[in-house]
């Protein structure tokens, strides 16, 4: 696995969101895109990292950043995570981790002994050309936010 890094164009894409409507990267020309891949809806840690990105959406707002959440979640789980934790962008659907792994956030990960494919909690900051600002691999999920906005405060 090797993710895409700051400098190379971000690849368009076009997945389904919350709402079962096509969302492309382009429908954001002229915005930043924080791109962030999360494993899984509604689980603790993914849970977490959401609701700090809800909480700082004036921030990013204000830094004219706009916030795609990714995930291999189906479009159907997407409204349940949005509505139960009263998130305020917008999530995406890539069941078949085709986009993630364009990005390069797809592989092999260990869990409890175990090693499996699945998605990496990175995010991508895309400007408004459409090319990556800077990726995010670093970070623990309730500190995400804070470490996406002292990036862009500095």
């Amino acid at each position: 696995m090797t993710p895409l890094s700051a400098g190379t164009t971000a690849p368009d894409f076009s997945l389904q969101n919350q709402d079962d409507q096509p969302t492309t990267l382009h429908d954001f020309k002229g915005k930043k895109v924080l791109l962030y891949f999360y494993p899984k809806a509604m689980t603790p840690g993914c849970t977490v990292q959401a609701c700090g990105l809800r909480d700082s959406k004036t921030e990013l707002d204000e830094k004219n950043v706009v916030v795609l959440g990714v995930s291999i979640d189906p479009v159907k789980r997407l409204p349940k995570f949005i509505e139960r934790d009263q998130l305020n962008f917008t999530l995406l659907s890539d069941e078949d981790h085709a986009v993630a792994d364009a990005f390069g956030v797809w592989g092999e990960k260990k869990f409890m002994g175990k090693t499996y494919d699945g998605l990496h909690r990175i995010s991508f900051l895309i400007d408004e050309n459409g090319i990556i600002e800077h990726v995010f691999d670093k970070f623990k999920t309730k500190d995400h936010h804070q470490v996406v906005l002292n990036y862009l405060n500095q």
